[in-house]
């Protein structure tokens, strides 16, 4: 998909005072590091935003583990810019970076979930939760850096889902954008009651690569980041 949207206007449109100097954490979905989202990455610096990765490998370590990751993240790239952050995760990244925003909303202005089953993380499609659980298994045996069992049924699990159900607090702007043509996750998961809804016509892993999403990030994050508020983070 990427010549089709380098060949799309979005990709052309734009300059270097839309993000005035925004900070923006792009989280990747599961199984996939920062390299994933390396073109929307690129977009956003030539627009004045300041994009960073999470650092979080494949993500497909520990729930709690990989949010204490993207929340000092959080905190390194607020402190660079002085404001507080813009989210933009996909798929497990989305659920991801509402869990933080839930629990550090002192570092997240805005949040983009894109194909994020946040009503539910493991009603995604069969193989990629049984993916999931061999990775658990596997984590078992002493393999490092894996999702733990502890992750889909135990106490990870029941602290994550209840901070998932939790309402975004009020300075948090977010959405969730979805697809009826997603295989990979069921859209109405993806119907997070605190955010707006916005479906396009995107194959799940493609989304990220979607001139549509990219026309709805344009008009979302220069208005998140007009909004000039600095941030009361403190450092945990």
């Amino acid at each position: 998909m990427i010549p089709q949207l380098v060949r799309h206007p979005v990709w052309r449109v734009g300059g270097p005072r839309d993000g005035a100097g925004q900070g923006v954490l792009l989280v990747p979905g599961f199984g996939f590091g920062d390299w994933s989202l390396l073109p929307l990455r690129s977009w956003l610096a030539v627009r004045g935003y300041r994009p960073l990765g999470t650092r979080t490998g494949l993500n497909l370590g520990c729930t709690t583990t990989l949010v204490e990751r993207i929340e000092r993240r959080l905190e390194y790239l607020a402190r660079l810019t002085g404001r507080r952050v813009i989210v933009v995760g996909q798929s497990r990244g989305g659920w991801l970076a509402r869990i933080a925003a839930v629990r550090r909303p002192d570092l997240v202005r805005g949040l983009v979930m894109l194909a994020s089953p946040v009503l539910d993380p493991l009603g995604a499609h069969a193989s990629g939760v049984e993916f999931a659980r061999v990775l658990a298994r596997a984590s078992a045996r002493g393999v490092p850096g894996l999702l733990d069992a502890d992750c889909l049924d135990g106490d990870c699990y029941r602290t994550n889902r209840a901070l998932l159900r939790a309402p975004l607090p009020r300075p948090v702007a977010a959405v969730s954008v979805f697809s009826r043509h997603d295989t990979v996750v069921p859209w109405p998961l993806c119907q997070d009651p605190c955010a707006d809804c916005v479906e396009v016509a995107s194959s799940h892993t493609g989304m990220g690569l979607d001139p549509e999403v990219y026309a709805l990030l344009a008009e979302r994050l220069a208005r998140w980041s007009a909004d000039p508020r600095p941030t009361p983070f403190s450092v945990r």
